[in-house]
C-alpha cells in the first residue's frame, strides 16, 4: 500500500510501493542490489551498463532467479544500458529484451534507434537526460518516463560546461513535459540520499526519483568493499567531475561526458593537468590498476556523487528504502 503523498503517477505506472528507482549503475547495481529494491517496492534496474554480454546475462538471471516465485517484485524488473555502447554493439539489450523487462532505461546516446525494438518487447522506454535540449528526442523515442540528471550525480553524467543542477532541471522539463507530453513522466537524479530529497523532487514537479549513491552504498551492491567504507568517511565535499577517471580506465567516453567520483590523491595530483594526462597516460594508469589490485583507495575510484555528504552506514537496500520512504512521508504529510 502506497501512502497517499508518495502514491504518484510512477508509482501506479510501474505498480511500485514508493516512487524510487534504483540507478542501473555499470558494474555496481548487479542482480541481488535490483532484485532487493524491487523487492523493497521500488524499480530495480540492472545496470547493464557497457553491454557487456556475459556480465548483464548472469547480472539479470540473478535477479530473475531471486524474484522467481514472486510475481509482484518480478513485474519491478528492468535493465539499463549506456547508449554510445549499444550503437557498437547491442546484443546485451537484444538478449534482455527476450527476458521480458518491464523497462529498459537508456542514458548518454540517442535511444530513437532503440526504440522500436524495446516497444515490440513490451518495455517501457526510460530516457535519462542532462539538459532541457535533450528531451525532444527522447519523447520522438517514445520515453514513458524521462529521468532529469543534474550534475551532483556520481559516475558519469554532464561535465561542468554542459551539465545542469537537478535543483532547476528538474521543474523546468516538469514544466516543458506539461506543456508538450503531459503523459510522460519524470524522475529527478542528482544528489537524492534521502527523504527530504524524494520529497523535494516531489515538490519540484517530479513524479519520482532515481537513486544512486545512496543504494550504491548497501550490502547487496557489488562495489568495492574498501570504496564503500572511503564513501562513509567522506563528505560532501569530497568529489570531483572530471576526465580523469575514465583515462585511467581506458574509457572512451564521448563529450559532452565526464565522471564524478571521490577526489582522491592519485585524481588531486593528476586534475591540474588533463591534457597531460591523455598524452601520456601509461604511468598513472599503472598506478591506478596497482591501487585496484590492492584495493588502495587513494589510487582507486570510488563512483559517488555530491550525496556522500549524507551516507554514514552501509545497510541492506531494503533499509535505505524503507528510511528515504519513511522520511518523505512524514515531510509530505506536515
Amino acid at each position: 500500500m502506497t501512502h497517499a503523498a508518495l502514491n504518484t503517477r510512477f508509482t501506479q505506472r510501474f505498480q511500485l510501493t514508493t516512487p524510487i528507482a534504483l540507478a542501473p549503475m555499470a558494474l555496481a547495481t548487479g542482480g541481488a542490489l535490483a532484485a532487493a529494491c524491487a523487492q523493497a517496492g521500488a524499480l530495480g534496474l540492472v545496470g547493464g551498463g557497457y553491454g557487456d554480454l556475459a556480465w548483464t546475462q548472469r547480472e539479470y538471471a540473478l535477479a530473475h532467479d531471486l524474484l522467481k516465485d514472486d510475481t509482484a517484485s518480478h513485474a519491478r524488473l528492468g535493465c539499463g544500458f549506456i547508449t554510445w555502447k549499444l550503437d557498437e554493439n547491442a546484443e546485451a539489450l537484444d538478449w534482455v529484451l527476450t527476458q521480458k523487462p518491464c523497462a529498459i532505461m537508456l542514458s548518454f546516446g540517442d535511444p530513437r534507434p532503440y526504440a522500436e525494438r524495446i516497444a515490440q518487447a513490451g518495455a517501457q522506454l526510460i530516457c535519462q537526460v542532462q539538459r532541457l535540449d535533450q528531451v525532444p528526442h527522447a519523447l520522438e523515442a517514445g520515453a514513458s518516463v524521462i529521468v532529469a540528471q543534474g550534475g551532483e550525480a556520481g559516475g558519469h553524467g554532464a561535465n561542468a560546461l554542459e551539465g545542469r543542477s537537478t535543483f532547476t532541471l528538474v521543474p523546468e522539463i516538469a514544466d516543458y513535459l506539461a506543456a508538450h507530453s503531459p503523459d510522460t513522466l519524470l524522475l529527478a537524479a542528482g544528489g537524492v540520499a534521502d527523504g527530504r530529497g524524494l520529497a523535494a523532487a516531489l515538490m519540484l514537479g517530479a513524479d519520482g526519483a532515481l537513486v544512486g549513491s545512496r543504494l550504491w552504498a548497501t550490502t547487496e551492491s557489488l562495489a568495492a568493499a574498501g570504496a564503500k567504507t572511503q564513501a562513509t568517511h567522506t563528505n560532501g565535499d569530497g568529489t570531483a567531475r572530471s576526465m580523469v577517471f575514465d583515462i585511467l580506465r581506458r574509457k572512451n567516453w564521448p563529450a559532452p561526458y565526464d565522471f564524478r567520483a571521490i577526489r582522491n590523491d592519485l585524481h588531486r595530483a593528476l586534475e591540474s593537468n588533463v591534457a597531460a594526462l591523455q598524452t601520456n597516460p601509461d604511468a598513472a594508469r599503472a598506478d591506478y590498476d596497482a591501487g585496484v589490485k590492492a584495493g588502495d583507495f587513494t589510487r582507486a575510484h570510488a563512483t559517488v556523487g555530491e550525496a556522500v555528504g549524507l551516507i554514514a552506514d552501509i545497510p541492506a537496500a531494503q533499509t535505505v528504502i524503507a528510511r528515504i520512504t519513511q522520511q518523505a512521508q512524514r515531510l509530505l504529510g506536515k
